[in-house]
């Protein structure tokens, strides 16, 4: 059993770890595959992109919905108790492996650096997680394109051994749900009601831990 959508849901209470550049918040990543859409109930922030048309930062507050696509660097920026539901593609590829994050090319160029920096077993290692991210994401934002560029093709070389586990995620997940919309009204059309009767209930434990952004407690799909 999918979440409605085959989406993904969690709850996101964003870091309030300081940055060397002033700003409190999370790892500036990028997902290649998948889109967001971020739901503000608390607090205040704003959340920073960078994408081929440029850099912007857009105003996160109680009510605020955001939402970007693929190909999207973005950095959550925490003001104060800024916590967010993340609603997530494809049955919540986006933190299930559809993510690179902004690390300086030298760490993006090599594979067992990369892993050992992505990895976040405790506070202290999501902190340079995130510093790192930081510090690539202001030298892609103060490059020219040509950096942008590097790092796009640099993300495709990390999550290229992951691509069947994508696919087999989407089929499995999102094309699946909508295949079987198109059953279902294939069915009403034809006066067929009977999976009406097969109509079930469920609920989904929470999983805390450490997210890229924040504090994270996921609701994974039952797959």
């Amino acid at each position: 059993m999918t979440h409605a959508g085959a989406v993904g849901i969690s709850d996101l209470r964003v870091y309030d770890w300081l940055a060397a550049d002033g700003r409190c918040g999370g790892s500036p990543h990028m997902h290649l595959a998948c889109a967001e859409t971020y739901v503000v109930v608390e607090g205040s922030g704003a959340v920073q992109t960078l994408t081929w048309s440029g850099y912007a930062e857009t105003p996160l507050s109680p009510g605020s919905v955001v939402t970007f696509t693929p190909g999207t660097i973005h950095r959550l920026v925490n003001d104060g108790g800024l916590r967010i539901v993340v609603v997530m593609q494809n049955s919540g590829l986006p933190e299930a492996g559809d993510a690179v994050f902004t690390f300086p090319p030298d760490v993006l160029a090599d594979p067992v650096r990369y892993g050992e920096a992505a990895g976040a077993p405790d506070e202290e290692a999501a902190r340079r997680r995130r510093d790192l991210a930081v510090e690539g994401f202001h030298r892609l934002r103060q490059g020219p394109p040509e950096l942008l560029a590097d790092f796009h093709r640099a993300a495709a070389r990390i999550v290229a051994d992951r691509l069947d586990a994508f696919e087999e995620r989407w089929r499995s997940g999102a094309l699946a749900a909508a295949l079987a919309t198109g059953d279902h009204l294939a069915a009403l059309r034809r006066g067929d009601v009977s999976h009406l009767r097969a109509a079930t209930v469920s609920a989904t434990p929470s999983v805390p831990r450490l997210g890229m952004c924040g504090h994270l407690i996921a609701y994974p799909p039952n797959r």
